[in-house]
């Protein structure tokens, strides 16, 4: 028998929002599938406002097995970021939820008040608790020459009631009374996935990342050599796949994280049909897209064909999404 996917990789960099939780809730068969995948898993998400521990108490209420440690989040990275760039004396003034100071002080960072005089940097993350007040306190230590960064620049944020601003909106607010941009450290960069390629013990290319959002979890695996998976529980769906550019393509797509425990079929041709498993689609003038079988290996299959007729010049990228339906993936 075929061996399950996550067989063929030596741990999980799994996505937070949208792919184990949305909101306080499970993502239905994220804790099952997780919890039997026989590998280290490091859990690492843009969502800034919470510290390591607190995030992984919430993972362990869920029914999750981790230590504290098994969590990265950006404000993690965008501390361990900066704390190699600034003098010891310098102060950062945190923007956003608890987790923005904590992870400073953790990495021996000091932290200012807003307000005060000097501060050598702004750490910009989310918070949901982040008012009006705080936005303005960033943009005037930014005008007074603060550097700027933000731990990720991600517009929305699954909850289980819906979709909600997330840090990229509060990032573009402040944007709008300034003159400079800000250096974004989390995904879609690289030093996220390789903190917690490091904490996995692996190369990046050894472990597997799974996310639910093309333009940070996926793109974010690209920049670091990782290969990645795009679940489909969350943001993005097979229409946003077929339509994204090289750099955010999936290397795999599960239709849950039950996915993970099985056979992933690898990728054929037979003749112009792309065939994955028993499913299989091909692209024919008009242009149209023909797929036959059923289930996720449809989805993947038209992907296949797709990406191949947008690299070839057959069609573009817009086209490329009008043709894949969100029912292949059924």
């Amino acid at each position: 028998m075929t061996q399950a996917l996550v067989a063929r990789y030596r741990g999980l960099i799994c996505d937070l929002d949208g792919v184990v939780y949305a909101g306080e809730p499970a993502v239905e068969h994220a804790v099952e599938s997780l919890s039997a995948a026989g590998v280290p898993v490091v859990y690492a998400t843009n969502n800034a406002s919470r510290p390591p521990q607190e995030v992984a108490q919430h993972l362990r209420r869920l029914g999750l097995s981790l230590r504290d440690e098994d969590v990265v989040t950006s404000s993690v990275a965008a501390a361990a970021w900066l704390a190699e760039r600034l003098s010891p004396e310098d102060a950062v003034l945190p923007v956003g939820g608890p987790g923005v100071a904590a992870a400073l002080r953790e990495h021996g960072v000091r932290v200012c008040e807003p307000g005060d005089p000097g501060c050598a940097a702004v750490v910009q993350g989310y918070g949901p608790d982040v008012t009006a007040r705080d936005l303005a306190e960033a943009a005037i230590a930014i005008q007074g020459g603060a550097r700027w960064v933000a731990t990720n620049d991600d517009l929305t944020l699954p909850t289980d009631r819906g979709q909600t601003p997330g840090n990229g909106s509060l990032v573009r607010a402040v944007g709008a009374a300034v003159d400079v941009l800000p250096e974004v450290i989390g995904k879609p960069h690289a030093p996220m996935y390789l903190l917690a390629a490091d904490r996995l013990g692996a190369d990046p290319g050894d472990v597997l990342a799974i996310g639910d959002r093309l333009e940070t979890d996926i793109a974010g695996g690209s920049a670091a050599g990782t290969p990645s998976a795009l679940v489909l529980t969350g943001v993005h769906g097979v229409t946003d796949a077929a339509s994204a550019d090289p750099a955010m393509r999936p290397g795999h797509v599960l239709r849950d994280l039950r996915g993970l425990l099985e056979p992933y079929p690898e990728a054929g041709r037979d003749g112009d049909w792309f065939v994955r498993g028993e499913a299989r689609a091909r692209i024919i003038d008009g242009p149209q897209l023909v797929s036959e079988g059923s289930g996720i290996d449809r989805a993947r299959a038209a992907l296949d064909a797709v990406w191949s007729a947008v690299d070839d010049g057959s069609i573009d990228p817009e086209q490329a999404g009008r043709l894949v339906a969100p029912g292949d993936a059924r």
